[in-house]
């Protein structure tokens, strides 16, 4: 990516769009309004960390026919003319008296007659990142306008993915595999949790990651308690099995997988937890196939743990993954999506190692017609052991 230029050529956007509009045709949407920075990113190639800072709400108008409407801060404007937007709408932000409302207000009704609806994602794995008082204000100046839930609408469309974002994916893959090969180097007996994690954040940069969004995992004896902690000061133990888990960033785009380690020779309840996990993994990938709905995977993890002698740690085993760390679908029981080829995923099957104690393991697939793809390098079949 130069000077802030989009990752992809502009045809890669409005085939999205494209899509997107094909599905508000179906669901009777006028427009969809976007407000995230995955949504934003993902229609239009606007790239910026400049999301952190809370201060500035941000607009992409979606309308049903032509392309979509920038109406931003002006501080992004540079920026997102680097887009293949041309319509840039902009205010002074932040503006306590209209924060963009007016000109968002007006935006969407050029693009929707009276009455219509307007689309917003408003279910699970979305939000509005706007104030709600200024979205009661747009709700109020729009009416008799309809905001509604488009979640179904964009979520059909994300969760499949472009051999370009799956290409991204594998790049930010192969960076964080060459980090873990690297985690000997700075991971020992004695040495503070804090550091470790420090040092593997390093890693990932120097590897290649354009950011770290995400970093977590665990230690302890046979396994860990949970795996989303911050790391304390508490030393590396030896007959610890030490994991890390990463939501590195490449282009706008994520990975998310874990690697564990044990610290000095592993114990045999570590060694025969981390085989379960690597069979059941091993299983699930030779079985899985569009078509299949997102709780036959978690069934046929639980099964496969079960059948190697383990048993299957509480919570969803596996998520989508793209331009979030999580994206739909969940692999718990009560998911009923059906997977597609294209949809990239992560399987993370958990199992029990003692009381409160767990060992997960984690890997990132795409799915394709005739079976699943390994897009993160595989973890090795033994559970690996570091040794002064």
């Amino acid at each position: 990516m130069a000077d802030g230029a989009p990752i992809f050529p502009a045809e890669e956007y409005q085939g999205r769009v494209a899509r997107l509009q094909a599905g508000m045709a179906a669901q009777g949407l006028a427009a969809l309004l976007l407000t995230t920075p995955a949504d934003v990113f993902y229609a239009t190639g606007f790239l910026t960390r400049f999301w952190e800072s809370p201060a500035r709400p941000w607009f992409v108008v979606v309308p049903q026919m032509g392309d979509p409407v920038a109406v931003i801060p002006s501080i992004g404007a540079d920026l997102m003319r680097r887009t293949w937007l041309r319509d840039i709408r902009t205010w002074d932000a932040p503006d306590p008296r209209d924060d963009g409302i007016g000109l968002l207000a007006e935006a969407l009704a050029e693009a929707v007659p009276t009455p219509g609806s307007i689309g917003l994602p408003m279910g699970a794995e979305t939000h509005l990142r706007m104030p709600l008082a200024d979205y009661e204000a747009l709700r109020d100046r729009l009416a008799p306008r309809r905001l509604v839930d488009a979640t179904d609408c964009i979520r059909r469309v994300r969760e499949v993915k472009s051999e370009a974002e799956i290409a991204c994916i594998r790049d930010i893959c192969a960076i964080a595999g060459r980090a873990f090969d690297r985690v000997p180097e700075f991971a020992a007996e004695a040495r503070p949790l804090a550091d470790v994690f420090g040092d593997f954040q390093i890693a990932l940069l120097a590897e290649g990651a354009d950011w770290v969004s995400y970093v977590a995992g665990g230690a302890g004896p046979d396994g860990y308690g949970d795996v989303i902690s911050p790391a304390g000061p508490r030393p590396l133990r030896r007959g610890d099995v030490l994991m890390l888990d990463t939501g590195a960033v490449k282009q706008g785009y994520f990975c998310d997988f874990d690697r564990n380690f044990a610290i000095g020779p592993a114990s045999d309840t570590a060694r025969r937890a981390h085989a379960a996990l690597w069979q059941a993994t091993e299983d699930t990938l030779a079985a899985l196939c569009p078509g299949m709905r997102a709780r036959d995977v978690h069934q046929l993890l639980c099964a496969r743990l079960r059948k190697q002698g383990a048993t299957p740690s509480g919570g969803r085993l596996g998520h989508g993954l793209g331009v979030t760390l999580t994206e739909w679908p969940s692999f718990t029981p009560l998911d009923d999506t059906v997977l597609r080829a294209g949809m990239v995923l992560t399987l993370e099957p958990g199992c029990m190692t003692g009381a409160g104690r767990i060992i997960v393991h984690e890997e990132n697939i795409v799915l394709r017609e005739h079976g699943a793809e390994l897009l993160s390098p595989r973890a090795p079949a033994d559970l690996p052991e570091i040794r002064a």
